[in-house]
């Protein structure tokens, strides 16, 4: 079959928006890898080595392999005892939840303080849409396990009763198995 020079320019034109496509889409997907990828070619330090210049504590090498097993209540659902911020704070796993969520309470026991106009975001929730202040936490730990720089969203006064551990924290971890009452935790 015969094409035309403008039908084989347009076919051209085609395949390179496809490509094209295909490209922002793996970027989406893959954000975080590319941005590090990204940041190592231009020696740019990554956050870990900037904060190891800011605090020398921060310059232990991570932990890795510490696992934590949390079992079942009579509800059904996962209770932790958490540290956030180096904070005591009773939370609630929640693989259902984008993020981790805190109670207006939880956050200022965590020395988050916010005001009004800090709501600027709106969550739905099973108890309908509530107003929500994005945060980020310097760090969560559950027994020996501890995640750091970890985006989160605190809800207005009143609106949660449990702080919630979504995805924003359990998506950092390398493992984490549900299996006969038993919800498995590993970093």
């Amino acid at each position: 079959m015969a094409y035309s020079s403008g039908t084989r320019t347009m076919m051209g034109e085609v395949v390179a928006w496809s490509a094209f496509a295909c490209l922002v889409a793996y970027m989406a997907v893959n954000y975080s890898d590319v941005r590090r990828g990204v940041a190592t070619l231009m020696g740019v330090p990554s956050h870990q080595e900037t904060a190891a210049a800011d605090d020398p504590a921060a310059s232990e090498p991570p932990r890795s392999g510490y696992s934590v097993e949390l079992n079942a209540s009579d509800n059904g659902h996962y209770q932790a005892e958490a540290e956030i911020n180096g904070r005591p704070v009773h939370t609630m796993v929640d693989t259902g939840a984008t993020m981790v969520v805190l109670t207006y309470e939880d956050a200022e026991t965590a020395g988050i303080y916010l005001k009004d106009s800090d709501f600027t975001h709106t969550a739905s929730t099973a108890n309908g849409k509530s107003r929500i202040a994005p945060v980020s936490l310097d760090r969560i730990s559950i027994g020996d396990i501890t995640v750091r720089n970890v985006t989160a969203a605190v809800a207005e006064r009143g609106r949660l009763q449990t702080t919630l551990l979504g995805m924003s924290f359990l998506s950092r971890l390398d493992r984490v198995d549900m299996r006969q009452g038993k919800l498995l935790l590993q970093d």
